[in-house]
């Protein structure tokens, strides 16, 4: 039997969390006998289920506007990424909000979780489970139902603690023995925190598939630590006032910082400390190894060493579409679509990157920003697709490739995004969004037509034929705007070596997600040290510097929160960390105050004897569209649902 039970679990997670759905639908934790469930292999799966498929990640599958595994219609056309609610990338065809829109009250999940431990420890103490399987299990299922809470206190503030089965508290014909209230945001931070580090203590150090491990824990640890600490110093950025603020159901003090950021530290250490993985690629010979490096590890077949936390997927268009993801069948580009009736819909922002560095290496870690005119006004300009906004007069640099402008920039860059002139499968990418006739007359987003002086004819997009590009094509248009809207489009994650291999059959993706790795265990090390002054200045400055000489720089650049800051920024682009980074540090509502993201629009210039190409900053024109878009200081909490019949006070604003 025991053999057995770690058969199941161990062929649960190989095949992939997320595979593990539909096994809930079979055996309903709480419709049969605990024994029952531990004494066979379909058994064992469901009480796997009710653990893994708990877990809040927000993966390849979770939507934002509708929420996880979402593997319906909005699933699988990437129409809503958790990165477009930030300012590193938007929706290509426009539109979309910039807060969740969904409700997140997972307690019926709770109450499996729960329900799970008291199976677990009974089966044991009958004899059912032995002493090892069954500690290993409690401490997965503490880990799940923590993720949980973590998923509920950054969206909710404080939040009813249940860490027990309710049914003994059941007096028929009243319910009030049930109703727990809400705890303060404080505690409820606290019992995450508690929580994750009780688990990684009886969780295995080995990787065993993608079960969880003591590093996986500790990692989460490291992660809801650093978020506490961020809301409890920037508070006051954004104050808010109600009821469950003078109940401390949501805010933290700032006294409470330093203890935060001494947990985050604590957990991070530990893991520095005693883990023994490194980094992917950590001393690259050349700029190109390190870009092939960086790129690579994100479409690993199985975890390398620098992961301590990661989901696995199988292919979904074998079993009814439940296992599998469409993130690079949905985020290719038009000129190498393989099939899919959505696609191209993933733009990175201007905004992103202008934060890469060069390879200059002058000891600062200042951002390289593109340069587009020669008198240094890079302003953005509004309305480019108006007649006379975007002026031919104007000193705009004139070069001689759509490259030329990313040339000598960090290795990230091209690892993680798809810059104009670039290769992807082997095919260059056009991606431009206008022209200038040998006239000085400026076209911008038409695709019209114009002879250059050497008697050829060009196009604004850069081919005649729709399939010929992948900018600017259909702006604004939802049902055919498969186009990158900024002049950028993602390169992390994509399986660009097995594009000829791609099904265009939703959920057919199965590279693995990254939850969390090694590099976001420096970062948040090195923010925590520079934010408390707690911890070792000059390991947190190698942490930190660890992380450029993977990208090939040089130099050791000095332990500053701007450095940090922007570090984390580029590191971490597009692995849903930077939304919930601007709501910790209570950045969204003043980014997002009438704000807009930008993009850069690449423009064919005809007035020289053979072609160049100028660069235009513009607004992004979904944001244009809404005359910017704002962030009320509310939206940093949503509304608990269902208090007219729960009786839980409410959130600020709502």
């Amino acid at each position: 039997m025991k053999k057995n039970i770690l058969s199941a679990l161990a062929l649960c997670a190989v095949v992939g969390l997320s595979s593990c759905d539909s096994f809930l639908e079979l055996e309903p934790l709480d419709k049969v006998s605990g024994d029952k469930l531990t004494e066979t292999d379909g058994g064992m799966k469901a009480l796997l289920a009710t653990v893994y498929a708990a877990v809040p990640m927000e993966d390849f599958v979770f939507r934002p506007y509708t929420g996880f595994n979402a593997r319906n219609y909005d699933g699988v056309n990437g129409a809503s990424n958790i990165a477009f609610l930030s300012d590193e990338a938007a929706r290509s065809e426009g539109g979309g909000g910039i807060t969740e829109g969904f409700d997140y009250w997972p307690y019926d999940e709770i109450r499996q979780v729960n329900i799970f431990i008291e199976t677990v420890t009974s089966s044991q103490e009958k004899g059912l489970l032995s002493q090892a399987d069954a500690t290993r299990m409690i401490a997965e299922a503490r880990f799940a139902r923590a993720y949980i809470y973590f998923g509920l206190v950054k969206r909710y503030g404080g939040v009813p603690i249940i860490n027990r089965v309710q049914d003994g508290d059941y007096v028929p014909g009243d319910s009030e023995a049930l109703r727990v209230p809400r705890s303060t945001e404080s505690d409820t931070w606290k019992f995450v925190i508690n929580e994750f580090g009780e688990a990684a203590k009886d969780l295995p150090v080995a990787r065993d598939g993608y079960r969880f491990t003591k590093w996986g824990a500790l990692g989460m640890k490291s992660r809801a630590a650093l978020f506490a600490a961020s809301l409890a110093k920037y508070w006051d950025k954004a104050p808010l006032a109600g009821e469950a603020v003078n109940q401390k159901l949501v805010g933290l003090s700032k006294g409470e910082a330093d203890y935060f950021y001494g947990e985050c530290i604590a957990a991070s250490d530990e893991i520095l400390n005693n883990y023994g993985g490194a980094l992917y690629g950590a001393n690259p010979g050349s700029i190109d190894e390190a870009r092939q490096n960086f790129q690579k590890l994100f479409i690993q077949s199985t975890p390398v060493d620098e992961v301590l936390l990661s989901r696995g997927y199988v292919d979904g268009s074998t079993n009814n579409n439940r296992s599998g993801h469409g993130w690079s069948l949905y985020y290719s580009l038009a000129q190498v679509n393989p099939g899919a009736l959505r696609y191209g819909r993933f733009s990175p922002t201007l905004d992103l990157v202008d934060l890469f560095e060069d390879y200059t290496d002058d000891g600062t870690g200042k951002s390289a920003p593109i340069k587009t005119r020669a008198d240094g006004n890079e302003a953005n300009v509004p309305n480019v697709q108006l007649e006379g906004n975007v002026k031919s007069t104007d000193p705009y640099i004139q070069y001689s490739s759509l490259s030329e402008p990313f040339l000598n920039k960090d290795a990230r860059l091209q690892a993680s995004v798809i810059i104009p002139g670039s290769s992807y499968a082997s095919v260059p990418i056009l991606m431009q969004g206008g022209l200038v006739e040998t006239s000085g007359k400026v076209v911008v987003y038409n695709n019209s037509s114009a002879q250059g002086k050497d008697g050829k004819t060009y196009f604004a997009f850069g081919a005649e034929g729709t399939s010929g590009y992948s900018g600017f094509g259909n702006i604004g248009n939802s049902e055919n705007g498969n186009y990158t809207t900024t002049g950028f489009s993602v390169r992390k994650y994509m399986e660009e070596e097995k594009f000829s291999s791609l099904s265009s059959r939703d959920n057919s993706i199965t590279t693995p997600f990254i939850d969390i790795r090694l590099a976001e265990i420096y970062l948040n090390y090195a923010e925590a040290v520079v934010e408390s002054g707690k911890g070792d200045q000059n390991k947190a400055a190698t942490l930190l510097n660890a992380l450029r000489h993977r990208a090939a720089h040089k130099d050791n650049i000095p332990l500053t929160l701007e450095n940090v800051l922007k570090e984390r920024r580029v590191e971490l682009a597009f692995e849903g960390k930077r939304f919930w980074d601007m709501v910790r540090r209570r950045d969204n509502h003043v980014y997002y105050n009438g704000g807009m993201r930008s993009a850069l629009v690449p423009m064919i210039d005809l007035r020289t004897d053979t072609p160049s190409y100028i660069f235009v900053r513009a607004n992004f024109h979904g944001d244009e569209k809404q005359n910017g878009r704002t962030f009320a200081p509310q939206s940093y909490y949503r509304a608990i649902p269902g208090t007219a019949s729960n009786g839980l006070v409410q959130n600020p604003g709502y």
